[in-house]
């Protein structure tokens, strides 16, 4: 009698207190890391800040982007064509889903003025929970 009651006094405690905790704490609003590489950030590098905003209204409009931050100038130091440049340009900060990142990147390729476009991109692995589900309200999953 005294183990049956042990265990069903363990079962109570289990479902009452202690499994409604674990799901909070899988739902805690402090860390993002649940959602960890389903977003993604991407940077492209664009000539001027114009250029950048022409892209970045298009990545919004056409929903592959919930954020396109402006950065107005960076010096970029590369090597083309067997010389070495180096030349002031506006990064873009791109926020979007992971698995539209294929997408994005054929819309920047089709719109930028470069031969060869940088677009990189990489997992967000955790963030603030209600900025990454607004990425995922605002950019809906791939089709």
């Amino acid at each position: 009698m005294l183990i049956s009651v042990n265990k069903k006094y363990l079962f109570t405690l289990y479902f009452s207190i202690l499994r409604p905790c674990f799901a909070l704490a899988q739902t805690d609003m402090s860390s993002g890391s649940v959602d960890a590489d389903k977003y993604s950030v991407a940077y492209v590098t664009v000539p001027n800040k114009d250029v950048g905003k022409t892209i970045g209204h298009g990545l919004v409009k056409n929903k592959l982007a919930a954020c396109v931050n402006i950065v107005p100038e960076v010096t970029s130091i590369y090597e083309w064509k067997g010389e070495i440049n180096e030349d002031s340009e506006a990064l873009l900060m791109i926020k979007t889903r992971t698995s539209q990142v294929d997408k994005l990147t054929e819309y920047v390729r089709s719109v930028h003025p470069y031969e060869v476009c940088e677009v990189i991109s990489l997992p967000i692995k955790n963030g603030n929970p209600p900025y990454l589900k607004w990425i995922g309200d605002t950019v809906p999953e791939k089709d």
